[in-house]
C-alpha cells in the first residue's frame, strides 16, 4: 500500500468542505460546543459502519470478479479526480441554516447513510488502498475504525476552529482549493502509477 497517498486522501477528504464539515461548522456557531459534538460523534459512529459495509461489498466485489480490482482502481483515480475538480471549482459557503431539533448524535449518524461523499469515500478507499492489500475482517473493521477516527477528527477541527475557518477559507479559498486538489492529484496518479 502506498501509504502516503492513502493517509494523503484521507487527510483531504477529511478536512475538504462537505456536508458533515459544513453542518459542523455550522454547529459551533450556533450550540455550545458539548452539544455541537455529539454531532461529531454521530457523523463518526455513522462513517464506522457505513465504511464496514462498503469493506464488505469491495472485498466481494474483489473476491467474487478479481479482473474488476484493476477497473475499481481506475474509477477510484476517476472518482478522486472528480473529487480534485469539484474543490478546484468550489467557492466558499456561507452561513448557517435554521435550528436543528432532536438528537445531534443520531443526525450525524444517519448522515452518513444518504450522504453520496461518505459512501463513494468509501468505496474508493477501500477498492483502491485497503482490499487489495488487505482482506481479513479484522483489518477490515480496524481499518474502518481508523477511517471513523479521521472523520471525528476533520470535522472536530471544524467545529472547534469554525469561525477561524470558516474566515480564512473564505479570504484565500483559491490557495486553500488549490493545495486540496493537488494532494487528491497526487493521490489518484499514484493509484494508476
Amino acid at each position: 500500500m502506498n501509504l502516503a497517498a492513502f493517509l494523503s486522501y484521507v487527510a483531504v477528504a477529511n478536512v475538504s468542505p462537505g456536508p458533515n464539515a459544513i453542518i459542523s461548522m455550522s454547529n459551533a456557531g450556533r450550540y455550545e460546543l458539548k452539544k455541537s459534538i455529539r454531532f461529531n460523534i454521530g457523523i463518526s459512529a455513522g462513517v464506522f459502519f457505513v465504511m464496514l459495509l462498503c469493506s464488505v461489498f469491495s472485498l466481494t466485489v474483489v473476491r467474487v470478479f478479481p479482473s474488476v480490482q484493476p477497473v475499481l482502481i481506475w474509477i477510484g483515480a476517476g472518482y478522486i479526480l472528480w473529487l480534485a475538480y469539484q474543490t478546484w471549482i468550489s467557492k466558499p459557503v456561507e452561513g448557517g441554516g435554521k435550528e436543528t431539533s432532536g438528537s445531534l448524535f443520531l443526525q450525524g449518524a444517519l448522515l452518513q447513510f444518504v450522504n453520496p461523499n461518505t459512501i463513494l469515500y468509501g468505496i474508493s478507499v477501500f477498492a483502491t488502498f485497503i482490499v487489495p492489500f488487505y482482506q481479513s475482517l479484522l483489518h477490515l473493521a480496524l481499518f474502518s475504525a481508523f477511517l471513523s477516527a479521521a472523520a471525528f477528527v476533520g470535522t472536530g477541527c471544524w467545529t472547534l476552529f469554525g469561525s477561524f475557518f470558516r474566515g480564512f477559507v473564505n479570504r484565500h479559498f483559491k490557495l486553500v482549493n488549490g493545495i486540496l486538489t493537488g494532494l487528491l492529484v497526487y493521490c489518484a496518479v499514484s493509484l494508476v502509477w
